[in-house]
């Protein structure tokens, strides 16, 4: 890594990281969702540019995305306050399949273009909303429903696992690495950086228990972390199968030396998920 690429990493860190921690630990969950909210509006953004060529093809499956991701996070009993009369709407969540399904596939219906590829671009308009939108807001719900410090913790600790996981996995594969895991997606990775990811991630969760973590026992963190960092570690070969099927190297450059914001979150659109079905599964569990 060069010198200058490792300064505005830091660089990068040292700005981001106080913005992260003052929304994470806000009482209200609300900060939290604009901060996610922003950046699955980013990824969807840089994702829609490498699988659609059409500016305004782009510009519609935004508008579908964002509204499809506000709607999926607060069309929810947990979202509300009770006195608002959308409240009593419950768990209403299935409204996101008209936006992510049939508004795309309505707008591509009146306004097709290219007849012979709008299969593809609705196809990838669907998936760019659930894969860079709906899987990243629920990082986010782990704050809300969780609630308070803890909640702030849980969407720490998912951040936690996957940076470390990544420097784990990049230290590894620099000094031990020599048999490619998969070199048709990903030619530098390793099967020694997948084993020092592993063992990177498992290290960065044990560390959150021990100090901050009450919601959950040591079971549940062995439990959430190694089968989670090893789907983290698949997201991150997902989003690079994508890019090498576009032929990109970077997903944008909106970070300096980090790329765009889904080579930063693409681990995270996998463990996310995992760990908050996870946490729901335990509560209900817990609950009978």
């Amino acid at each position: 890594m060069a010198l200058g690429n490792l300064a505005s990493r830091v660089l990068v860190a040292v700005v981001a990281a106080p913005l992260l921690l003052l929304a994470f630990y806000q009482q209200s969950h609300v900060p939290t969702f604009c901060l996610v909210y922003a950046a699955a509006l980013l990824a969807m953004w840089e994702l829609f540019g490498m699988m659609l060529d059409d500016r305004r093809d782009r510009i519609a499956s935004m508008i579908f995305g964002g509204l499809a991701v506000a709607a999926y996070y607060w069309i929810h009993p947990a979202a509300l306050p009770d006195r608002l009369p959308w409240s009593r709407l419950g768990d209403s969540r299935h409204l996101v399949l008209v936006l992510a399904v049939i508004g795309p596939g309505l707008y591509y219906l009146f306004r097709f273009g290219d007849l012979a590829s709008v299969s593809r671009r609705m196809a990838a308009t669907t998936f760019g909303i659930v894969y860079a939108g709906v899987l990243l807001i629920m990082a986010a719900e782990l704050k809300r429903d969780v609630g308070g410090t803890q909640g702030g913790h849980m969407i720490l600790f998912v951040l936690i696992v996957v940076w470390l996981g990544d420097t784990g996995a990049y230290f590894a594969g620099r000094f031990l690495g020599k048999a490619k895991l998969y070199e048709a997606v990903s030619p530098k990775k390793t099967w020694a950086g997948a084993f020092g990811g592993l063992a990177g991630s498992l290290a960065g969760a044990l560390l959150m228990k021990a100090f901050f973590l009450d919601v959950l026992s040591w079971v549940d963190v062995v439990l959430i972390t190694v089968p989670g960092a090893a789907l983290a570690q698949m997201g991150d070969l997902a989003e690079s199968l994508i890019k090498r099927s576009t032929g990109v190297k970077d997903s944008g450059a909106i970070l300096p030396g980090h790329g765009g914001i889904l080579d930063r979150i693409d681990a995270v659109l996998y463990f996310a998920p995992w760990v908050y079905v996870y946490v729901q599964a335990r509560a209900f569990v817990d609950a009978l």
